[in-house]
């Protein structure tokens, strides 16, 4: 028996019609799940082929083949590591790609390569210094994966039971004792009793039943996998890892990868580890804003992780520090990433900019290409993106278009394009979704020419709104 109400049909033809912009009733309720769309989610790679050229149209990328192309001859250097010491510079335009060919370089370097990306006005903090943002984002872009064998449980939860008793220090309530998980591989299946300790490592990691872990049975760390596949369902647009039901036994020794940061290595060491009492507690909850990390606690960590490369036990894994706007930066933080780019632990460092000859900011008189310094710039491998012509912005909204899920009626491709050239591709990709929006409440299925004009009349793009306040101002004035 369904518990949704349905409305009655009788009267609904003689009730008035719904007005143009009025707001849509909510959807009836079903089995698909919609996910957010991000700006760059149709960007899958660099699309190159083996011999490293790009096509025209390839991985979510439309045109700009001679950028991708040099893009795809550093993701070649950073592989073989031999771009340390150097920085790639994105130049061009906005709205012409800078920023989708950094997240393409990450995506070919691969999902276990750390990516750190942020804006050059992130630097200006009140609680930490310019250089030690700039610190902290080099740290998190250096990998080190950890390899050691270790005696595990390991398979797919099927039990998990959490046994009280009453608690000897008090009167009231009761306390977990031990906690039963069942676990089950291709081979066999297996009951243990645990710790009360292990069952909260368990709550924090919010296992359930049907996910794969293992626990060391060392230390008692638990670790989740992921969900079991038998649990994956075709409308599950969750981001959800499903993997394998373990083979072998429940007991097994195995060799583990752990993939952390130097990052994550400074910040588990620099936290204070306070006593349990009640005004060390009381003063790590009002203790708030980020701390700052020595330079002396980062060679200490530096000497152990040098120790576990020397012993063939981890891996340094150089990642890609990627800062966009980096005209944004001043004089301080320039200097300090030339000496960044010298020390023997830099990660690859991607630069983007829009701006031509500028200030350098920080100073008065020093005007450089881009707003970087000509020291800087001397360690650079520049790349050049171009604005689109007609035909690319028609198959990039298209491309969009089909990424979204819409329709686009007669001549509204042809409607966008000449927008985007006559303003930019940005302005004509943010119309899209305004305007199926309009079409929806239309009672139609896709986007005609009458919804991105309604839209033109209510989104303005930056020159149109430019000249109309000139105008203002200019009659103002006579």
């Amino acid at each position: 028996m369904s518990s949704v109400m349905k409305p009655s049909t009788a009267g609904a033809s003689s009730s008035a019609p719904v007005a143009h912009n009025a707001i849509p009733p909510p959807p009836t309720a079903s089995a698909t799940r919609t996910s957010r769309i991000a700006p760059h989610s149709h960007i899958k790679g660099l699309g190159l082929n083996a011999e490293g050229f790009a096509a025209t149209d390839s991985a979510g990328f439309i045109g700009q083949t001679a950028a991708r192309e040099a893009c795809g001859v550093v993701v070649d250097l950073v592989k073989s590591r031999k771009f340390s010491g150097r920085a790639l510079l994105l130049v061009g335009p906005p709205g012409t790609g800078k920023t989708a060919l950094a997240l393409a370089i990450s995506q070919e370097l691969g999902a276990k390569v750390p990516f750190c990306p942020m804006v050059g006005s992130e630097v200006y903090s009140t609680e930490v210094k310019k250089t030690e943002v700039l610190a902290e984002a080099f740290r998190r872009a250096i990998g080190l994966r950890i390899k050691e064998t270790k005696e595990v449980y390991e398979g797919e939860v099927t039990e998990l039971t959490p046994t009280e008793s009453e608690n000897p220090l008090s009167g009231y309530g009761k306390t977990v004792s031990h906690v039963i998980v069942g676990l089950k591989t291709v081979r066999g299946t297996k009951q243990l009793r645990l710790d009360p300790s292990i069952y909260e490592a368990i709550l924090k990691e919010k296992i359930q039943v049907g996910d794969v872990i293992y626990i060391e049975a060392n230390t008692g760390a638990v670790k989740r996998v992921g969900r079991s596949d038998a649990y994956a369902s075709s409308y599950d647009l969750e981001s959800e890892t499903y993997v394998p039901l373990p083979k072998g036994d429940v007991h097994k020794r195995k060799e583990l990868v752990q993939d952390v940061t130097l990052g994550d290595l400074d910040a588990a060491n620099a936290r204070p580890q306070g006593g349990q009492d009640i005004m060390s507690v009381m003063g790590s909850l009002v203790k708030s804003g980020r701390t700052e990390i020595t330079e002396k606690l980062r060679r200490e960590v530096n000497r152990v992780v040098k120790g576990y490369v020397d012993q063939g036990v981890a891996e340094v894994v150089p990642g890609v520090v990627f800062i966009d706007e980096v005209h944004m930066l001043d004089i301080e933080c320039f200097t300090y990433l030339n000496a960044l780019l010298e020390s023997p632990m830099a990660p690859t460092v991607v630069l983007a900019t829009n701006r031509g000859n500028a200030l350098v900011r920080g100073t008065t008189d020093i005007y450089a290409p881009h707003g970087v310094p000509v020291d800087l710039l001397d360690r650079c491998l520049i790349v050049r993106t171009t604005p689109y012509e007609k035909n690319a912005i028609a198959k990039v909204v298209q491309l969009r278009a089909n990424v979204e899920g819409l329709k686009l009626g007669e001549g509204v491709l042809e409607r966008l394009a000449q927008k985007g050239h006559d303003s930019s591709l940005r302005y004509a990709l943010q119309l899209l979704t305004p305007a199926s929006i309009l079409a929806t409440i239309a009672g139609r299925k896709q986007i005609e020419l009458e919804d991105i004009d309604e839209m033109g009349e209510l989104f303005l793009d930056a020159k149109t709104s430019a000249d109309i306040i000139g105008r203002h101002q200019d009659s103002q004035a006579s």
